[in-house]
């Protein structure tokens, strides 16, 4: 089974959304992530759209709200035929489980149950940050374990998390569980605002389900190259 490389489309009007989707191949043949700037910009239809044109989407929004108000955004955002969506594992079990329930409840029959991952730590949080603005007394890789082990037990289908936890997670959660990983770079690009980043070849070597790739691949001359490059290092 190949593994999927999600295009990361930050990007905040329809306009440039159009630009850079014509450039990176069929859409059967693309993994898209809509996030927060997109969403908010755009609204829920450019979801519905995307989603009716053939392109697989994660839709990021990282809910992180009491259990009721969860479960019921969730439940709407079933009904948009998107593949995977988000939560903050540090909202909590009783969270988790409603964002789950939602997504069970708001999903059609002609749907498949989109599958809900538990953010752990951001990849922009450094172990200073945790340390001294959360106030975490775990090291990072500890407390990652930690919530991610309460998301499986929530009814998560998976964790996003640094590529560099991944082999570990394995390890003490198992293989039954999706680890998609954001923060990486292909050799020779920049960091930007990322603390923990990998290679696509790392990733796959630490076992990753799937990765997350924005700028490399959308600031890229040519991004259907640099995508299928990624894909093809990945696999």
């Amino acid at each position: 089974m190949t593994r999927p490389v999600i295009v990361a489309l930050d990007l905040d009007n329809e306009e440039k959304l159009h630009e850079i989707l014509a450039k990176l191949g069929k859409p059967e043949n693309v993994f898209i992530k809509v996030g927060m700037e997109l969403f908010y910009n755009a609204g829920i239809d450019v979801v519905k759209k995307l989603a009716d044109q053939g392109y697989k989407i994660f839709l990021d929004l990282k809910m992180h709200d009491i259990p009721n108000t969860v479960y019921n955004g969730a439940k709407a955002l079933a009904k948009l035929g998107i593949t995977f969506t988000t939560v903050h594992a540090l909202g909590g079990s009783q969270m988790i489980k409603a964002a789950k329930d939602g997504l069970i409840a708001g999903t059609p029959a002609s749907h498949s149950v989109p599958e809900l991952l538990a953010v752990t730590e951001l990849t922009s949080i450094s172990d200073d940050v945790l340390a001294h603005e959360q106030n975490c007394s775990l090291p990072m890789d500890k407390q990652v374990l930690s919530l991610a082990k309460m998301a499986k037990a929530a009814g998560a289908d998976g964790v996003i998390c640094s590529p560099l936890e991944v082999k570990e997670l394995h390890e003490a959660i198992g293989d039954d569980f999706l680890y998609v990983t954001p923060g990486i770079r292909p050799k020779g690009n920049a960091k930007d605002d990322q603390s923990r980043v990998a290679t696509p070849a790392d990733a796959k070597e630490w076992g990753s389900s799937a990765i997350v790739v924005g700028r490399p691949i959308t600031l890229a001359s040519d991004p259907e190259a640099a995508y299928e490059a990624i894909k093809k290092e990945f696999n």
